[in-house]
């Protein structure tokens, strides 16, 4: 067995199993001289459903070969992202790729996964169980896919945002409940 090959399959037994979500697959076609040759691009979202989450797409000539492709090239592009309670985003967010942009905002628990197909995908390979989020403009898989992957790459968890400002984890989500911050509680009370 070659070496590559046998380094394959050890960080493939490594690896935690993942969620594969197809999103899509498309017929395309090449012009050439005696007419077209077709093959096939596939959309994969791979995700361990613990916050990690990855896109690809694949071509080839055939459908199980693309699919692999993009399923590999998911993997090799894994982002982590933080969850609040291993269920929703910790705040609202927006992405755009192109004429796409999304809109997403954390939920209480019980909503369940309020969103459009491919994003939906995103949302259910990374873990997420209480989300709503909303596609405007462009609907090609692709764009949403993007988009929604720009949003979540935007995403920071409170100890993050407290590390960088310099202040403790409490400061950054009070009033995070209730919709309102303590500061102008505060002010409005003098």
């Amino acid at each position: 067995m070659a070496r590559g090959a046998q380094e394959q399959q050890q960080h493939d037994r490594d690896e935690p199993e993942l969620l594969e979500r197809l999103v899509g697959i498309n017929r395309v076609a090449k012009v050439v001289k005696g007419g077209r040759r077709f093959g096939f691009a596939a959309l994969v979202v791979v995700g361990d459903g613990k916050g990690r989450v990855g896109y690809g797409n694949g071509k080839a000539k055939e459908v199980p070969e693309a699919i692999r492709k993009a399923t590999e090239q998911a993997k090799r592009g894994m982002i982590r992202v933080p969850l609040r309670e291993g269920r929703t985003i910790h705040h609202d967010v927006k992405g755009r790729h192109g004429a796409g942009r999304v809109f997403l905002r954390s939920a209480p628990q019980g909503t369940g996964i309020i969103a459009g197909g491919p994003m939906r995908a995103v949302f259910e390979a990374l873990g997420i169980q209480d989300i709503v989020a909303k596609a405007i403009g462009s609907n090609n898989p692709y764009s949403m896919v993007n988009a929604t992957f720009d949003a979540l790459k935007g995403m920071e968890s409170p100890r993050h945002v407290a590390a960088r400002r310099n202040k403790k984890v409490s400061e950054i989500v009070s009033g995070r409940e209730t919709g309102r911050d303590d500061t102008a509680a505060e002010s409005a009370e003098e």
